[in-house]
C-alpha cells in the first residue's frame, strides 16, 4: 500500500468512527474491523432509515430500523451491485424480510464490547470477489480426508488439480469406523488436527470434489470461518474455510466436542450447533460462501462458473435424513442469525462458580429495533457491572411463545435461574444481585410493568 493509499484509508476510518458514534451504533472490535474492511473496498458508509434511498455512489449502506415491505423493495431496487448492506442489529427478526431480498455475505457474533449480531449482505458477490485487493497468492492450505477403505483415486484427482494451481495441500486417508464414509466426529478431528499442525488458514474440500478454478475466495475475505448453506439454511461441511484466530479454534473445538457426543446426528446440524454455540460466546466472523462457489454435480441451478463441484446428485442428498429435523431454526439460519431457542449471547463473569442465569426477552415483535438493542445492552451492561454471583449470563430473544417455552425448558434442564423481560422495561441496577440472593431457585422471575 502506498502512502497515498494509507492516508486515504486513515481518512475513511476516521470518517467511519464519526459516522458510527453520531448515529449511536455500537459495534464490537471484530464488527468494526469488518465494516472498515468494507468501507476500504467499496466506499463510504451512509445511513438508511425507514428504507430511505441511499446516496448513489455510497459503498456501505447501514440499516438500523427494519423497513416496511414496500420500503425494502424500493431500497433493494436502488442498490448498486458494488455496495454492501450492513445491519448492526442483525439478531432482530424484524430485519428478516429485507435480508431475504439480498444475498447474505456474512454474520459476526456479539461480544461484551458490542452485544449484537451484525449481518452484512448485498446484491451479489461481484464487488468482493474481484478487484485490485483480490490476492491470487494469499496464504492457504487445502486439506481433505477420505476413508482408507475407499481407495485413493478421487483424492489423487484433487491433489493433481491443486498442484496445477500451485496450492499446498494435505489430503490423507484416515481410519474410520465405517469403511464407506467418514462420520462428523472423524472429520472434525481431522480438521482440528490439521489446524494445530499447520500455520496457514485451512480450506477443507471433500475429496470427491472437482475444481474449475483456484479456490482463493475464502482466503481473501479475512474471516474466521467461511462455509456454504444448502437451501440458505443447512450448513455444509463439504467446503469449510477456517482462519487463524482464537474464534476459529473455538469453533473447531466445539464442533469436535458436539460431534463426538452425538455421533448419530447428521453432519450439517452438528456444525450448525457448534457455530451457534461459538457465536454466542465470541464475535465469530463468518462468511456465507456464494452459490457460485460450491454446488452439486448437474445441479440445474448451478451458475455457469462454479469453483468447487461436489459429487452429489442435484437433490442435495446429503441433507439430513429427516426432512423435519431442525425445522425450528431454519427461518433464523436463512436470515444468518441465531434463533429464539438459541442463546444469542453468553457472557462470563469473574465469579468462580458454574451457576448461570438465563434472560429471556419476549415481546420483541411489538418493539422497535432501537428499543430491543438498548435492552440487550442494558442486560449485558448490568451483568458486567454486578453479576450477582452468577458465573454466566445467557440471553435469548424469543419472538414466539414456542420459543419462550423451549428456552425455559433448556434453562431448567441446565439448572439455570430464569428472568423473563420485555424490551421496554427498565431494569434495576441490582437485578442480578437480587435474583442471586433469592432462595426461590426454581422459580421464573417475570419482570412486571406496562409500556409507558
Amino acid at each position: 500500500m502506498t502512502s497515498a493509499d494509507t492516508a486515504q484509508a486513515d481518512g475513511l476510518q476516521t470518517n467511519l468512527d464519526h459516522f458510527l458514534a453520531s448515529n449511536g451504533i455500537k459495534l464490537n472490535a471484530v464488527q468494526r474491523r469488518r465494516v472498515g474492511w468494507l468501507v476500504h473496498r467499496l466506499g463510504n458508509a451512509v445511513l438508511s432509515q425507514g428504507g430511505s434511498v441511499p446516496v448513489r455512489d455510497s459503498g456501505v449502506i447501514v440499516v438500523v430500523e427494519p423497513p416496511s415491505g414496500p420500503a425494502a423493495e424500493t431500497l433493494y431496487r436502488t442498490l448498486r451491485t458494488g455496495c454492501a448492506v450492513v445491519i448492526p442489529f442483525g439478531e432482530n427478526p424484524a430485519f428478516d424480510f429485507l435480508k431475504s431480498k439480498l444475498t447474505d455475505f456474512g454474520t459476526i457474533g456479539p461480544g461484551t464490547d458490542g452485544p449484537h449480531e451484525m449481518w452484512w449482505g448485498g446484491v451479489n458477490w461481484r464487488a468482493l470477489g474481484t478487484g485490485k485487493a483480490f490476492l491470487t497468492d494469499a496464504p492457504l492450505r487445502v486439506i481433505s480426508c477420505y476413508p482408507r477403505g475407499r481407495g485413493d483415486e478421487q483424492a489423487q484427482r484433487l491433489r493433481d488439480q491443486l498442484a496445477e494451481y500451485r496450492i499446498t495441500c494435505d489430503i490423507a486417508a484416515v481410519d474410520t469406523a465405517d469403511d464407506g464414509c467418514i462420520h462428523a466426529s472423524e472429520k472434525a478431528a481431522f480438521v482440528r488436527q490439521m489446524w494445530q499442525q499447520h500455520r496457514e488458514p485451512l480450506l477443507f474440500i471433500e475429496a470427491d470434489a472437482v475444481l474449475t478454478e483456484a479456490p482463493m475466495l475464502p482466503s481473501n475475505l479475512d474471516c474466521d470461518l467461511a462455509l456454504h448453506k444448502w437451501n440458505r439454511w443447512e450448513m455444509s461441511a463439504r467446503t469449510l474455510y477456517v482462519g487463524r484466530s482464537a474464534a476459529a479454534e473455538a469453533l473447531l473445538h466445539n464442533w469436535h466436542h458436539i460431534a463426538t457426543a452425538y455421533p448419530s446426528v447428521w453432519e450439517g446440524y452438528l456444525l450448525d450447533q457448534a457455530w451457534c454455540l461459538t457465536s454466542s460466546q465470541m464475535p465469530l466472523d463468518t462468511v456465507w460462501l456464494p452459490r457460485s462457489y460450491h454446488a452439486p454435480t448437474e445441479d440445474t441451478g448451478t451458475p455457469r462458473h462454479t469453483t468447487i463441484v461436489h459429487d452429489l446428485p442435484a437433490d442435495n442428498a446429503d441433507l439430513g435424513p429427516d426432512a423435519e429435523f431442525g425445522i425450528a431454526m431454519r427461518t433464523a439460519r436463512r436470515a444468518g442469525r441465531s434463533g429464539g431457542r438459541d442463546s444469542m449471547i453468553v457472557v462470563k463473569s469473574q465469579a468462580m462458580t458454574s451457576d448461570a442465569i438465563t434472560v429471556i426477552m419476549r415481546d420483541i415483535a411489538s418493539s422497535d429495533a432501537r428499543e430491543i438493542a438498548a435492552s440487550i445492552e442494558a442486560v449485558t451492561g448490568a451483568f458486567a457491572a454486578d453479576c450477582g454471583g452468577f458465573g454466566r449470563l445467557e440471553l435469548s430473544l424469543c419472538p414466539w411463545q414456542d420459543d419462550i417455552r423451549a428456552a425455559k425448558s433448556a434453562a431448567k434442564s441446565a439448572n439455570n435461574r430464569i428472568i423473563e423481560i420485555a424490551p421496554w422495561q427498565t431494569l434495576p441496577a441490582d437485578l442480578f444481585r437480587t435474583i442471586g440472593q433469592s432462595r426461590d431457585a426454581g422459580s421464573v422471575v417475570v419482570m412486571a410493568g406496562h409500556r409507558g
